[in-house]
């Protein structure tokens, strides 16, 4: 699992949001290929889980949903994380409108 994408879950699952985003997009940035859109939905639901914890509502759904979008191309399992998981917690989130709920759970390669 490359550097990046661990460091962005330690801040994510830490519920330091805005330095996951910023993590990840690093990553984003030099990445080509099949992940690329799913590294830009983890940012996409970084940014919105920050916007909900500052009670913007409207900007938190609005990235959530492009998170959704993006997440829901891949496996249930992808690149180490709990795809499904990540999908089903950001959608409680957003029903909560609570960031609290949301973690990435790390899974093993099969």
């Amino acid at each position: 699992m490359d550097a990046h994408l661990t460091e962005g879950i330690f801040f994510f699952n830490a519920g330091r949001y805005f330095e996951a985003h910023e993590t990840w997009e690093h990553m984003w940035r030099k990445t080509e290929g099949q992940a690329r859109p799913f590294y830009q939905g983890l940012i996409h639901a970084a940014v919105g889980l920050h916007h909900l914890s500052r009670d913007n509502r409207t900007g938190a759904k609005a990235q959530m949903e492009k998170a959704l979008h993006k997440l829901q191309q891949y496996p249930a399992a992808f690149d180490g994380i709990d795809n499904a998981r990540l999908q089903e917690d950001l959608r409680q989130a957003l029903e909560d409108r609570q960031p609290l709920t949301v973690r990435i759970t790390q899974i093993e390669h099969t």
